[in-house]
């Protein structure tokens, strides 16, 4: 067997399946054929070339082949998508329109009309099937192409306009009406060559447009329904059964989970736009709900808070902590940001304790809040309240834009 065979599944008679690989020269239809029937390369090549002469045979033998083949799985060094050519078909394809275009104008100022006509018309087929093939057929670039897609499309339309205008120039008004049937067809594949690229990608664009449109209506009908069904059923259970029981955790946790795939689209934060300190203490919020018997309410009012220090998120992620450890249930969190300044309430309802009678070696609050908040220049307070403790983290923010864009 042959170093280069590839590897993969076999069928039952010993031959590798009848696929085409994912690097290739044009197609990989005659390196497919010749691995699934185990003759050589080149044979299979000189057949398709000889089955050409029988009425074009070959080519329609190959295209068909090409689309109804498939590729085989990509490899280490094949593209994850489409294929990879070695020869630039685009390029290829120009380089002989551009020959007929030529010849077509020296064989008809030399009298040879028909076979102008023929030129031309080889001409137009070569250049419009050159850009739709780099439009449409190539998923990475096959070659070296010294043009940018938009410049090769251009210089084939122009190309195309300015041979129906030499011709036009060259022959009498009155000359055969084929041959101009054959410059206006030129004209024609010029223009299109030029205008169908853009009229195909405003096309495109309508149909995502639409297809967005429709997908959008669609959320929005579910989550009408869901609300008026599921969200409320879920929210009921929990005003039931209560912030602690087990219940009321687990229906607080598929509430949060189906709101945040029915509004994922319409409350994601803008290409590059930097997560607010709400949004954060919302997410460390829903984590803490789920391992410990409490429900936070996480209210922002004033400006978002984006350039607030780390050391304050990592305090009221501490105090949140605290509360839900120590005290559970009910625990509120308050976000104010009024000019420069930031301040943030976390208020819980259980028994209460006094920061100056906890043990020397309890750290958490002293140095992971208070401690924190100090060395970032913020100021932290705990207060016993009559049914709970209520802690209050503040920091001015010299550099936080307070005006709205």
């Amino acid at each position: 067997m042959s170093s280069t065979a590839p590897a993969g599944p076999r069928t039952r008679a010993g031959r590798p399946p009848l696929a085409r690989p994912r690097t290739c020269v044009v197609g990989g239809v005659s390196v497919a054929l010749a691995d699934h029937l185990g003759w050589p390369l080149a044979a299979v090549r000189w057949a398709f070339v000889g089955l050409t002469f029988l009425g074009g045979g070959g080519i329609l033998l190959y295209l068909w082949l090409w689309a109804l083949t498939p590729l085989r799985p990509a490899g280490a060094a094949d593209p994850a998508d489409g294929v990879r050519r070695r020869v630039n078909v685009p390029w290829v394809l120009a380089g002989a329109g551009a020959v007929a275009g030529i010849s077509a104008i020296v064989l008809a100022a030399g009298g040879a009309l028909g076979a102008g006509f023929g030129a031309l018309a080889a001409c137009a087929l070569l250049l419009v099937f050159a850009v739709a093939w780099e439009q449409l057929a190539d998923e990475e670039p096959a070659a070296f192409a010294p043009l940018t897609p938009t410049v090769f499309r251009i210089s084939c339309g122009a190309f195309l306009v300015v041979v129906a205008l030499a011709l036009a120039v060259t022959q009498d008004a009155g000359g055969p009406g084929v041959l101009w049937l054959g410059i206006l067809i030129t004209v024609l594949a010029g223009a299109a060559v030029l205008v169908a690229p853009w009229g195909l990608r405003l096309w495109r664009e309508l149909i995502s447009e639409r297809t967005a449109r429709i997908k959008e209506e669609q959320r929005a009908e579910m989550a009408a329904h869901l609300h008026d069904s599921v969200l409320q059923t879920l929210a009921l259970i929990q005003n039931r059964a209560g912030a602690s029981s087990e219940v009321g955790r687990i229906a607080r946790a598929q509430e949060r989970e189906l709101r945040e795939w029915l509004y994922a689209d319409a409350a994601a934060a803008p290409s590059g736009a930097e997560r607010d300190l709400a949004g954060e203490l919302r997410e460390v919020a829903a984590a803490l709900e789920v391992d410990h018997a409490v429900h936070f309410d996480v209210v922002s009012v004033g400006e978002p808070v984006r350039t607030a220090p780390s050391e304050l998120g990592a305090a009221a992620r501490e105090a949140m902590l605290n509360a839900a450890r120590h005290a559970g249930g009910e625990v509120s969190v308050y976000i104010e940001h009024a000019g420069e300044r930031v301040d943030v309430f976390v208020r819980d309802r259980g028994p209460g304790f006094d920061v100056d009678a906890l043990p020397e070696g309890r750290l958490g609050v002293r140095e992971s809040i208070i401690g924190r908040m100090r060395r970032a220049g913020g100021r932290a307070t705990v207060a016993p309240r009559d049914s709970g403790t209520e802690i209050q983290l503040s920091i001015d923010l010299p550099g936080e834009a307070t005006g709205t864009t």
